[in-house]
């Protein structure tokens, strides 16, 4: 029985769940890989799911004829977003983030889609398994959006479980045209740390302010700040980016706070520009503080940190050679390097595996080319965590299946 791709993908996209949270998303997903006669294992790494499929041919195990073992993942998690699409299968879901505030829930990264194509790419390998030989090994991860589910599933020992890749291969849906691949050899995203920063003030009433050290106008001072380092400290030629993503401070009008917390998204291409990033980061929040005359040092705490998702050089050319026959040779492009940051990366760096990660298009190819006639893309292309992305669900699903299918089985015997 063929499985309902679409059907699929309006109910993820009608569940929506939180990081770690997943457990809808993971029994859905662990339920279809087993109906295809994978061995499945769940709760890897919190909310984690492993499938294995075992493909061998009439001479496996021998030393003259190693199988090969490809690892394929897809995230599932969603994000804290109220969803503004206007589609009849928006999500109306919410969720409790950590902090334990009854917030949004929305795929507005396209998980959904990943875990979609995902099931119907193994779904595609099962039939054509008197094709090929080796073994599959399915990773449907939790909380790529924390940066933390990749870890969590290494740190539950999969690489002790399952055979060790010899390729690593994953895809993201994006705002390209629907039909288009974009791979790249060397760095395709940036690498990414996520900081938390608290500054101390002195807390006070409103109308004495003299009386206090405000934290939330030291807050203002180091948010413009920070904007001079990719402004005015990185190379006009390279790249670099410093987010302010969230500041929370204060309970009411006439209160000055005692503290403010800024939340901060750092993203670079290599690990040079990186510490120069982190450092300049700590020298603004530091003097900013003492311009204020705080008399308690800030604190700076690392949420995540990101290594840079770079795509082996010989596993690429394979892969974009086995995506040009499927697609053809025109509809796969070099996207550039994407200063957004992925935690896939860390399969293949554990594994000591090379890694191809792409993206496919999912926007109508109609639309997109007329906003990039009228010069309007930003404008007129929802991107992804915006309220209003939401891949065209045909042939979005098809490509990502195709590309996923037929890049894996490139590498399978």
């Amino acid at each position: 029985m063929t499985i309902d791709l679409e059907a699929l993908y309006i109910d993820l996209h009608q569940h929506p769940e939180l990081s770690f949270q997943e457990t809808r998303t993971a029994g859905i997903a662990a339920a279809h890989l087993r109906d295809l006669g994978l061995e499945v294992e769940e709760g890897v790494g919190v909310t984690g799911v492993v499938g294995i499929l075992r493909n061998p041919s009439t001479g496996s195990g021998t030393a003259d004829d190693p199988q090969p073992v490809v690892w394929v993942r897809a995230d599932m998690d969603a994000l804290p977003v109220e969803e503004q699409t206007g589609h009849a299968y928006a999500s109306t879901a919410k969720g409790v983030d950590p902090s334990g505030t009854t917030v949004p829930v929305m795929h507005a990264c396209g998980h959904d889609m990943h875990v979609t194509a995902m099931i119907g790419a193994v779904e595609r390998l099962v039939a054509e398994r008197a094709d090929w030989s080796g073994t599959l090994v399915v990773l449907i991860q939790p909380a790529e959006e924390y940066g933390a589910g990749a870890r969590a599933m290494l740190d539950d020992g999969i690489l002790d479980r399952y055979p060790k890749p010899d390729v690593v291969l994953g895809q993201h849906v994006t705002p390209l045209p629907a039909g288009i691949i974009g791979v790249r050899s060397g760095t395709q995203m940036a690498a990414s740390d996520g900081l938390t920063v608290t500054l101390h003030g002195r807390g006070g009433h409103g109308s004495r302010p003299h009386s206090t050290i405000d934290p939330i106008v030291m807050a203002a001072a180091t948010v413009m700040r920070l904007q001079t380092i990719a402004s005015r400290e990185i190379d006009p030629q390279g790249v670099g980016v410093v987010t302010v993503g969230s500041i929370h401070a204060g309970l009411k009008n006439n209160i000055i706070p005692a503290e403010a917390k800024l939340e901060l998204s750092l993203r670079y291409p290599n690990e040079a520009a990186r510490e120069k990033v982190l450092a300049s980061v700590e020298r603004i929040v530091r003097a900013e503080a003492m311009a204020s005359g705080a008399e308690r040092e800030p604190e700076i705490h690392t949420l995540h940190t990101l290594p840079a998702t770079i795509n082996d050089e010989e596993a690429t050319a394979r892969a974009t050679a086995a995506l040009q026959r499927a697609f053809g040779e025109a509809s796969v492009i070099d996207p550039g390097m994407f200063t957004g940051s992925e935690d896939v990366s860390w399969f293949a760096r554990d594994a000591g595996a090379p890694l191809v990660f792409w993206f496919w298009g999912g926007v109508d190819p109609v639309k997109f080319a007329e906003a990039a006639a009228a010069d309007r893309l930003d404008k007129d292309i929802p991107t992804n965590h915006s309220p209003f992305f939401a891949p065209e669900i045909h042939p979005t699903i098809e490509v990502g299946v195709t590309a996923l299918s037929s890049a894996a089985r490139e590498f399978l015997g």
